[in-house]
């Protein structure tokens, strides 16, 4: 089975660039109520996420915290605390699923590291999920 049948395309999806400002990641990630986002460059290429988590514990630890503050501190200025390593749109379903089950989504890039999408965790268990119900029927 390919990946791409569980691809959910960028076109699709929510993602930031390093140079937002926190405010204006704060302003997308309530208004699509993500609790991580994908980063990626201008050019498109991959170079990781942002989490609620991230953004709390910067603010917290590092910046003295005010919504005008917020608007001239780029998220490329912030420690991230995770990484979710993207795989190749040629990966295995193999490693996509390992990788799921320690992230909610898993990055596909393409052969230049073009960030081309992600595959869900919850799609991948709805696919089980839809197999195993078939299975219980023969």
């Amino acid at each position: 089975m390919n990946i791409l049948f569980f691809l959910t395309p960028k076109s699709e999806l929510a993602y930031l660039y390093p140079d937002y400002s926190v405010k204006k990641t704060l302003d997308i990630m309530e208004q699509y109520r993500h609790a991580v986002i994908p980063l990626i460059e201008h050019d498109g290429k991959y170079c990781g996420i942002i989490t609620e988590g991230d953004l709390l514990y910067n603010l917290k630890n590092e910046f003295h915290f005010n919504l005008v503050n917020a608007d001239n501190i780029p998220i490329s200025s912030l420690d991230t605390r995770r990484t979710y390593e993207p795989v190749s749109i040629s990966a295995t379903v193999e490693e996509v699923f390992k990788k799921s089950m320690v992230q909610k989504f898993v990055p596909v890039v393409d052969d230049d590291g073009i960030f081309i999408g992600i595959v869900k965790r919850r799609d991948i268990i709805h696919y089980f999920y839809d197999k195993y119900i078939h299975e219980q029927v023969k």
